[in-house]
């Protein structure tokens, strides 16, 4: 079992030479303003900055759409129903089923802003690798604890999909079908989450006491991860300035002042 999460983090586009810092707090200031985009004005622009982020970034496009397919899918089926139930203005009537303006100009802005913080999560992931981005999360302030729980869950979910995926296949040639939903389906399924959380919870005692005999949890100093340059602090301004004009238009155009 393979996420990929940083398949592409060999690459030596801009934002991958960027600091991990600057880069963290950038983008993450940029996806915080585009969470707070509501006008349909700024939808384009919005999109457009995203789109040249990720060009920028030189990842592959199949990577995003791989990236994309899954929380596509819940967004569809979050936001999917707002313009039929969501509004006053109908611009398509069939029988019972209506299509509302409104509920349609929300479905747009949220789906937006949702394509626009996808795109730049995955730049911001993408473009290092996954014990790079912890180190910087832990450079910047947060908890050690809370660093080696991501970093140990990151690296065990590959270990228990690999587990999974050996006792579906034992399962497959033992003559088990997930044709229907019966009980005794229901009763099999539930077998094998138990024996995975069982499993789970002895392999993380055993994990936990090897770490204790190496030296885990004694007081040790960070390392950085590289100086601070100048065109490196001058990319997080430029973007961070960004978002700043993002939240600036949508105070302006919410309040009537545009």
């Amino acid at each position: 079992m393979k996420f990929g999460l940083d398949d592409y983090a060999h690459l030596e586009s801009p934002l991958h030479r960027w600091e991990p810092r600057c880069k963290l707090m950038g983008l993450m200031g940029l996806i915080f303003a585009f969470a707070m985009v509501r006008d349909q004005r700024l939808i384009l622009p919005m999109l457009g900055v995203s789109a040249g982020i990720y060009a920028l970034s030189q990842l592959p496009v199949a990577y995003w759409r791989k990236r994309l397919r899954y929380p596509g899918l819940f967004l569809v089926g979050v936001v999917g129903f707002l313009p039929f139930i969501s509004g006053q203005t109908v611009l398509f009537q069939l029988g019972p089923i209506a299509l509302y303006q409104e509920g349609l100009l929300a479905m747009v802005t949220i789906a937006s802003r949702f394509l626009a913080i996808i795109t730049l999560s995955l730049v911001l992931f993408g473009t290092a690798s996954f014990l790079t981005t912890i180190r910087t999360l832990r450079s910047l302030g947060l908890s050690p604890i809370l660093t080696d729980m991501m970093v140990l869950f990151y690296r065990y979910l590959f270990e228990l999909g690999d587990r999974l995926h050996t006792m579906q296949s034992a399962m497959r040639l033992r003559g088990f079908k997930r044709t229907r939903l019966t009980p005794r389906a229901l009763q099999t399924f539930a077998s094998v989450a138990g024996t995975l959380l069982v499993q789970s919870y002895e392999q993380s005692e055993r994990i936990y006491q090897a770490m204790r005999l190496r030296g885990y949890g004694q007081k040790n100093v960070l390392s950085q991860i590289q100086s601070w340059q100048f065109k490196d602090v001058m990319g997080l301004g430029v973007v961070l300035a960004l978002a700043g004009t993002f939240i600036a238009a949508e105070f302006w155009l919410s309040s009537g002042i545009l």
